[in-house]
C-alpha cells in the first residue's frame, strides 16, 4: 500500500481497509511518528527500518524485508506492507514481494498512492503534458549514456545519493555531484537556473522549494529526499516534413 506523502491526507479509503484488515503490518518507513499513526488502524505494526545498517548494501536490506513478510504469508496470515508515496516508484521490494507472492501461489496486489512526483507536479506548476517531462534515477543518467530533451522538463532523483555504487552508503557529497554537473553541463549552460524541491510529509508543513544555478548544485544542501528538476533550456522546434503531411492529411479530409 503506499500512503502517500503527506501523513494522513494522501491515504486512500482502499488503503485504510487493508490495514485495519490485516493481520499483520510492516511499515517501510523512516518516522516512528508515521508508525505510531499506523497503531491507530492496526495494533500489529512492525518496522522494517531496522533491517538497514551503514555500510550494509541496501539491496541486501531489500531481501531481507521481502523473506520477513512472505514468512508471514506463508505463515496463513493477511499480509499489509505500507511504504512512502507510490509503492510501486524507487521501490524494489514492493515489486518483488508481490511477484514471490504470486510465484506461490498467493494472492498479491499494489495499491497506489500519492508519489513525491504528484506533488512536485502541484506544488512547482509543472504540466508534463506542456513540454513534455523526463525522470532519471541521478546515478542512471550520470554513469550511462542517457539522451537528453532539453526542450523539456528533466527530473532527477536521489541526487544526494549520486554516485553510490556500494548501495550500503545514505550520502555522497560535492566532488560526486560535481561529476552529475559535468555530465548536465554537456546538454545545459552552468547558469541555467535549477529547482531543489522536497515536498510536505507533515500537514503543518510548506513543500521546500529552491533556485541554485547549475554550476552551484555541488555544494548545495541535499539529502536522499531532495529532487532536482531543471526546467526547459531549448524551444521547441518544428518539424517541418510532419506539419506537411499533417497539412496535407487534413486538406484531404477536407476535400473527402
Amino acid at each position: 500500500m503506499g500512503m502517500g506523502m503527506t501523513l494522513g491526507s494522501h491515504l486512500t479509503p482502499i488503503s485504510r481497509s487493508a490495514i485495519e484488515q490485516a493481520d499483520v503490518v510492516f511499515a517501510g518507513l523512516s518516522d516512528h511518528l508515521v508508525e505510531e499513526w499506523l497503531k491507530r488502524m492496526n495494533s500489529d505494526v512492525r518496522s522494517l527500518q531496522g533491517y538497514y545498517a551503514e555500510g550494509k548494501s541496501r539491496m541486501t536490506t531489500y531481501r531481507e524485508w521481502v523473506e520477513v513478510m512472505m514468512a508471514e504469508v506463508r505463515a496463513g496470515k493477511r499480509v499489509c506492507a505500507v511504504f512512502y508515496g507510490h509503492p510501486g516508484v524507487f521501490a524494489w521490494s514492493p515489486h518483488k514481494v508481490v511477484e514471490v507472492a504470486r510465484a506461490e501461489g498467493y494472492d498479491a496486489y499494489m495499491e497506489p498512492g500519492v508519489s513525491a512526483e504528484d506533488c512536485l507536479y502541484a506544488d512547482l506548476g509543472i504540466d508534463p503534458g506542456r513540454v513534455g517531462c523526463q525522470h532519471f534515477e541521478a546515478s542512471q543518467l550520470m554513469l550511462y549514456r542517457r539522451q537528453l530533451d532539453t526542450v523539456g522538463y528533466v527530473v532527477l532523483w536521489q541526487v544526494g545519493l549520486v554516485g553510490d555504487t556500494t548501495l550500503a552508503r545514505f550520502s555522497t557529497g560535492p566532488a560526486y555531484r560535481q561529476v552529475l554537473v559535468d555530465r548536465l553541463a554537456r546538454d545545459y549552460p552552468l547558469d541555467h537556473e535549477i529547482i531543489i524541491y522536497r515536498c510536505a510529509t507533515l500537514p503543518i508543513q510548506q513543500p521546500q522549494v529552491s533556485r541554485v544555478r547549475l554550476r552551484d548544485l555541488p555544494h548545495a544542501a541535499l539529502t536522499m529526499t531532495e529532487t532536482v528538476i531543471l526546467p526547459p533550456a531549448t524551444p521547441m522546434e518544428p518539424d517541418t516534413e510532419a506539419w506537411e503531411r499533417v497539412r496535407a492529411l487534413d486538406a484531404a479530409a477536407a476535400n473527402a
